[in-house]
Order: C-alpha cells, then sequence, then structure tokens
C-alpha cells in the first residue's frame, strides 16, 4: 500500500503563537495571579509594534491593506512575469478600483513579498535588530512556558523526513515536496500581517509562502476547499488543528478530524503537550476502518 500524506491545516493565533491572549491579558489571567499580567500586554504589544511596522515597511502592507487576498498566487493569473528588479513600486499608480491593471502592480507586489518571505527577516532586518527579535522571542517563549518552541516543534514533526523535491505530490509546486507531509497555515488574520507573524514566530521553515491562507475575506470552508483540490487524492489525509468554531465547522463540513486548542493551563490540547503522534492518532480514527475508529469519529465531528 502507499504511503499516505498527511496534510496538516493549521489557524495561528492561540494556536501555533499567543498573541491577542496576550494582550487581553487573558492568557495570564488564567494562571489565578501566578503570571504578571500587564508583562504579558507589555509584551503582546511589542509583537504588534513589530509586526505592523515590518508590514508598512517591507511587505507593502500600507499600500495594500485594503486590498486583502486569500493567498499570494491568487492573482498570478494578471502577472506577466516583468522583471521587477527596478520597479517604482511608490510612484506606479497602484490603488482602487481594483481593476485589471491595478491586479497585475497587486500580482507584482505579492511576487517581491512571496521573494522576500523566502530569503526570511536576516535578509531585512539589521543585526540591532535581529538581535531585538531574538531577545523578544525568547522572553515570550519563557512567559508563555515554551508555547512558541514546543507549538514549532510540532510542525516539524508532523512534517516528517526531507524527501526528494522532485517526487510528486498531487501539487505542481516542488517545494511542496521538501517534507514527507505538509503544514498549510489557514488563518483569519489578513494575509500580509501573518506572513510577517511567520517570519517572526519562526515559522517560515515550516510554511511556504503558497500554504499559507487568509480566511478573512472568502472564510475558511472556503479555503480549506481550496487546500483539498491542491493536495486531495487517494493517499492524501487531512487534520485541522486550531482553536475556533469556524475551522472546527469548516472541518465538520469536509469531515475531517478536528483537533481543538486550548490555552488554558492543564487542558487536553496545548503547548507545550500535543504532539505529532497525538495528531497521527486522531487520523487513525477518522480514516481507519476499524469498528472503533468509527464510532469515535462520530463524536469528534459533532
Amino acid at each position: 500500500m502507499n504511503q499516505k500524506m498527511k496534510v496538516y491545516i493549521w489557524d495561528m493565533d492561540e494556536t501555533l503563537i499567543l498573541l491577542k491572549s496576550l494582550l487581553t491579558g487573558t492568557y495570564a489571567g488564567a494562571f489565578n495571579g501566578l503570571k504578571d499580567v500587564q508583562n504579558g500586554v507589555k509584551i503582546g504589544k511589542i509583537w504588534e509594534n513589530h509586526v505592523l511596522q515590518v508590514s508598512d515597511t517591507h511587505f507593502f502592507y500600507e499600500q495594500i491593506e485594503s486590498f486583502n487576498q486569500p493567498y499570494l498566487d491568487f492573482l498570478n493569473q494578471y502577472d506577466d512575469g516583468t522583471d521587477l528588479s527596478g520597479y517604482n513600486f511608490i510612484q506606479d499608480g497602484f490603488g482602487p478600483p481594483l481593476d485589471d491593471l491595478n491586479k497585475r502592480k497587486l500580482a507584482y507586489r505579492h511576487r517581491v513579498i512571496a521573494e522576500k518571505y523566502r530569503k526570511g527577516l536576516h535578509n531585512i532586518l539589521n543585526q540591532d535588530l535581529i538581535k531585538l527579535w531574538e531577545s523578544l522571542y525568547d522572553l515570550t517563549d519563557t512567559y508563555t512556558e515554551n508555547w512558541l518552541s514546543s507549538a514549532r516543534a510540532c510542525l516539524e514533526q508532523c512534517a516528517g523526513q526531507k524527501r526528494d523535491v522532485t517526487s510528486s505530490i498531487n501539487s505542481d509546486d516542488a517545494r511542496d515536496a521538501e517534507f514527507e507531509h505538509v503544514n498549510v497555515l489557514v488563518t483569519s488574520g489578513p494575509l500580509i500581517p501573518s506572513l510577517v507573524k511567520c517570519l517572526f514566530f519562526r515559522l517560515d521553515n515550516m510554511f511556504t509562502s503558497n500554504n499559507v491562507y487568509s480566511s478573512l475575506d472568502v472564510g475558511k470552508l472556503q479555503c480549506f476547499t481550496w487546500v483539498k483540490e491542491r493536495f486531495g487524492g487517494a493517499n492524501v489525509q487531512f487534520c485541522v488543528i486550531g482553536d475556533g468554531w469556524e475551522e472546527c465547522e469548516a472541518a465538520q463540513t469536509m469531515q475531517w478530524p478536528f483537533v481543538q486548542i486550548d490555552p488554558l493551563p492543564g487542558s487536553l490540547h496545548r503547548f507545550p503537550g500535543l504532539n505529532s503522534g497525538e495528531l497521527r492518532h486522531y487520523f487513525s480514527i477518522v480514516y481507519g476502518d476499524d469498528d472503533e475508529g468509527l464510532i469515535c469519529r462520530s463524536k469528534i465531528l459533532q
């Protein structure tokens, strides 16, 4: 039997990273006084400022905020391949309405964003900012009891072994074949800041730019449908991991297993704690042919 390829579909905020709950104080508040709430709020605000500043300065976000797309390749048909090395993105007249001409200009920006994402933050920030970023990451990881590093370790476990990039896994993009399995990010946040969050929170090696989706305008179900169209096949299985009701309902519609993340101390699914072995168990329950699997499947999808 051919080995099954697993596609893990992740939510971002309050799943792989903690940011909103830091800003609101709900993460620290759940520890009943054991954590300094204001310290968490301060950490969250620093992250928020850095993400927005880098999004605006290096990823055109101030220009394209009103034209959020569900993924970077969404407007590829409008990109004529023009050499952009000397292109003037400030004076090209990009703006509303989003007609075919401006869709081409937006596609140009998406192409540059994808290239900058591929190269990483070390090719964007100077050494002082790199040190500040690394210190902030370590500070946040310590404050959240290794939530960030544990989530990233889980992503690495889920991806599995590296494989021949020329192998085919039902996708025309060879980058998707770098690992044995695929991690996909479907976030309810806008696309560009979400990509920048991936860079800041050290997730870019686990999510290629074409595997990051924004459901902000189209919904999680539509994004899940696109993911299935890209990767679906007889030997492909899907699992959704997130904290919200929307991804839960969309997973149920797709008849995929859903793992609910809960950051509260002592909860069943959180980081540290959740690992690839436990996620594989959900795959076996939903996709297995045994009687126990069929019984548990209905419970998970309720």
